[in-house]
């Protein structure tokens, strides 16, 4: 989690320099792409195929980009994996890949196709980017000769990296960023260490990283405390999972936690719950995309403020423990029950009064919640849940989580089950928590899968309130905390290496054993 002193000092000074002649705001575009998938095979294709293949998904993403820059875009964002899809092996992905050279190459590829080798994905993107003068960012594939000196280099001679470029209106590669944290990518490498990459434009300074990545310290929370990027380019294939993880739920709580702009732009493939695109702002969402009904692609744009930390409407600083752990306590509830969020064993009490002030507690973690229902409905159970631990089966993320939520049945053993609908409306509510970490992410889903713009907001103190009146039927209210430093694997390499180490372990301890029976 260290960076270079020398980094980030020039990391402040360019920022400085950006703020001469720059744009108060800009036009952003995402684009949510229903991808052309390959036929399942376990041959390689050839090269003119998948080249043929990716073309064809180029040709809808340029319709989106030409779309978004006769409406001024300055900058659009499409999805990973969006030329190709995801289900491969090394072997099967390896004619889809290109050699994407480092931007300080200065290169435009449109000018110089052939300048690093068989480039003409990247070619394409460069002369879409300078034709209708506007940054690209696309996910691609990227390939890396190495050696048999080189212990750790693949048996097919190169390492294979999911990649994001962006592409300026004149066409060069500006910036190229290898993602870091993969999840259930057997087909690509993990790079040596996370990479920061940012780049500065008239209007604010940038970083990327991919899906998973956002999961983590390295890069994400590097480039926004350390390097202070204005807006991140966020291209994922993410799959929606209830009620803490959707995309629109968590990734708007995370623009929000982190005080920056977040442009997110997701696969679509709704049989894989694949859908939830947004461009969102520190104090609250611009435009979001959630579509589980029909198997087309949306293009989303929206004006977005350059610098958003000297905007008006920025949000106060949170000192996110400072009510829970000064307020005496509301009575700890004795009826608690435990039940599970994914693999997560949640300590769950029942709101079972229209009205009340609770509390419940998992080891150090209070929460505390206050609220009053317009009705109690008696065929909906709400519950206050705390979480604090190792999530999920990798075991591998530190979570800290309070939530409300609707329970999936009035059975109380469904609470924590995925839920899509409610009727129950709140006029208050209030959730706070003693949390341990200073990274916490503020969550309200309403009933459908939508989120709540406007009518709720963070005070100073770390209090998740609702404001401007009752609320639309809610599904879940969150402060969704990452405690990073008490990760299990800190390094990050954290999907492809875990059962490994698993593996490495479970060997181990047989060996353990049967030296035991030996003696």
């Amino acid at each position: 989690m260290t960076t270079s002193a020398f980094q980030i000092s020039v990391a402040v000074f360019a920022l400085i320099t950006l703020h001469i002649s720059a744009l108060d705001t800009f036009i952003a575009a995402v684009y949510e792409h229903a991808v052309i998938l390959p036929n399942e095979t376990e041959t390689p294709v050839s090269q003119n195929d998948a080249l043929l293949l990716m073309n064809k998904n180029l040709d809808i993403l340029e319709r989106a980009i030409k779309q978004a820059a006769v409406q001024a875009a300055q900058i659009i964002v499409t999805p990973e994996d969006a030329l190709y899809g995801w289900k491969f092996t090394r072997e099967t992905i390896f004619p889809y890949l290109e050699d994407i050279p480092d931007p300080q190459v200065t290169w435009i590829p449109c000018e110089a196709p052939h300048r690093f080798g068989h480039t003409p994905i990247q070619a394409r993107l460069s002369c879409l980017a300078k034709s209708n003068s506007i940054y690209i960012l696309a996910n691609i594939g990227d390939k890396k000769p190495c050696n048999s000196h080189d212990p750790t280099c693949p048996a097919n001679g190169y390492y294979q990296y999911n990649t994001n470029v962006v592409y300026n209106k004149e066409g060069k590669l500006v910036a190229r960023y290898h993602k870091y944290h993969l999840y259930s990518e057997p087909q690509f490498d993990v790079p040596e260490k996370p990479e920061l990459v940012t780049f500065n434009t008239p209007f604010g300074r940038f970083g990327m990283f991919t899906c998973f990545d956002i999961l983590f310290h390295d890069p994400a929370v590097t480039l926004v405390k350390d390097f202070h990027v204005d807006t991140i380019l966020f291209p994922t294939a993410w799959i929606n999972v209830l009620p803490l993880l959707t995309a629109i739920q968590f990734h708007s709580a995370w623009a929000m936690g982190m005080g920056v702009n977040l442009l997110v732009a997701s696969i679509h493939h709704v049989h894989l719950n694949m859908t939830g695109s947004g461009i969102y702002a520190p104090h609250a969402p611009r435009v979001y995309h959630y579509d589980m009904e029909t198997g087309l692609g949306k293009i989303l744009l929206s004006e977005v403020d350059s610098h958003p930390r000297s905007s008006p409407a920025y949000p106060a600083a949170t000192n996110w423990r400072a009510y829970a752990t000064t307020v005496k306590p509301f009575p700890v509830q004795k009826n608690t029950f435990s039940g599970f969020i994914s693999w997560d064993m949640f300590t769950f009490t029942e709101l079972s009064e229209k009205s009340g002030n609770l509390t419940v507690c998992q080891e150090d973690l209070c929460c505390h919640l206050s609220y009053r229902m317009l009705r109690k409905e008696d065929d909906e159970v709400y519950v206050l849940g705390a979480f604090t631990g190792l999530h999920g089966q990798r075991r591998s993320e530190y979570w800290q989580v309070c939530t409300m939520l609707k329970c999936k049945t009035t059975n109380l053993t469904t609470c924590g089950q995925p839920v899509e609908t409610a009727v129950t409306r709140f006029d208050i509510f209030s959730l706070s928590g003693t949390f341990g970490t200073v990274y916490v992410f503020p969550e309200v889903l309403l009933t459908k899968i939508q989120l709540s713009p406007g009518k709720f907001e963070v005070l100073k103190d770390g209090r998740l309130v609702n404001k401007n009146g009752l609320s639309e039927p809610i599904l879940t209210v969150s402060l969704f905390g990452r405690w990073y430093t008490k990760d299990s694997f800190v390094s990050g390499k954290t999907s492809n290496l875990a059962t490994t180490y698993l593996l490495i372990a479970t060997l181990l301890m047989i060996t353990a054993l049967q030296n035991v029976v030996m003696v």
